[in-house]
């Protein structure tokens, strides 16, 4: 299934996230509950982190993939185009060996990760990468 960019947010960091809103895999990934920051391990879950696609694959037909190219890159301080950013947060990955993926029903206005990691509505965890 593809996701819409504008429906997604990627976020540089160490352990880079992605955050997804309105995600048809929303029901089948676990509660994302790490109130200590901890996020756990998303079994049975991978993620493909590329310049122009990003792949999330799941268990048996669960899967999405998103036009990474035209989706919203923050948290880097270049400051650069959308491309470099993406660039940027596959980089993150691979070094990260993986990102959080995130699913809500729709994107916070702000990014309050404490709320977001003990509120109960988030989905997800910790995906490795595939090379």
């Amino acid at each position: 299934m593809l996701l819409d960019p504008e429906n997604t947010l990627f976020i540089r960091g160490a352990t880079p996230v992605l955050l997804l809103a309105g995600a048809t895999v929303h029901d089948v990934l676990p509660p994302l509950i790490a109130p200590d920051g901890a996020v756990p391990l998303c079994e049975g879950w991978s993620i493909v982190p590329r310049l122009t696609l990003c792949v999330v694959d799941g268990p048996g037909e669960h899967g999405l993939v998103v036009p990474a190219l035209a989706a919203p890159v923050v948290g880097g301080a270049d400051g650069g185009t959308a491309s470099s950013g993406m660039g940027d947060w596959c980089a993150d990955a691979e070094q990260a060996g993986g990102a959080v993926v995130m699913s809500l029903d729709q994107l916070p206005e702000a990014l309050d990760w404490s709320a977001l990691l003990s509120s109960g509505a988030a989905r997800g965890g910790f995906m490795p990468a595939l090379a």
